[in-house]
């Protein structure tokens, strides 16, 4: 009896020390992964959570923009792979023409109806429609509907945001237009991450 308890406490020494083991290198290579990403944390977000931005009005339109949310980027979350925005586009507005020099895109239309010039093609698409946007292609969507369009972007790499940022305030801070000086420095700011086809 005394021989069997033996074999099972070495046993069990044996499988709690291969644990440990385990233990301790899945924790190192875990803090590894994300001391090496910046501070990545994991996020739930509602629908109406995340930093939420209202675009500020340019050269020849004065009024504030539409409205969008950044839910997860290098400053939301701590992503370095891509980045995550919802928006709202009211009827009869459009996001103009332009293109993604450096990141994929993926739009997800919640809500609404659009008319999508994407390269060559367009194409009217409706609330569950998909469009992927491979970098550097053109891209222009129109609200031809009635309602507001609920949209989902999704970016291949960071970039576009800091855009975004740049020409928009957090919601409830005063929204100045900008001049066109702003305008014309933000554009070239940031034109390794959009840039928008001339008129």
């Amino acid at each position: 009896m005394w021989g069997t308890l033996m074999r099972n406490s070495n046993i069990c020494t044996g499988i709690c020390a291969v644990l440990l083991g385990v233990y301790a290198s899945t924790s190192h290579t875990q803090t590894s992964q994300k001391s090496s990403g910046g501070k990545t944390v994991p996020l739930i977000l509602e629908k109406a959570e995340g930093e939420r931005r209202v675009v500020r009005g340019w050269p020849g339109h004065p009024d504030p923009g539409e409205s969008f949310i950044v839910k997860v980027d290098p400053k939301n979350g701590g992503s370095s792979h891509l980045v995550f925005l919802t928006a709202s586009l009211a009827p009869g507005k459009e996001i103009v023409t332009h293109r993604h020099p450096d990141a994929d895109e993926i739009l997800f239309l919640q809500t609404g109806t659009a008319r999508v010039h994407l390269g060559d093609m367009v194409r009217e698409v409706h609330a569950g429609a998909t469009v992927f946007i491979p970098a550097n292609t053109w891209i222009a969507v129109s609200n031809i509907g009635s309602g507001a369009i609920e949209v989902l972007s999704v970016f291949s790499a960071p970039g576009f945001e800091e855009y975004m940022r740049a020409g928009s305030v957090r919601e409830g801070e005063k929204n100045v237009p900008l001049s066109p000086a702003e305008d014309e420095a933000i554009q070239k700011q940031h034109s390794h991450a959009v840039i928008y086809k001339e008129p």
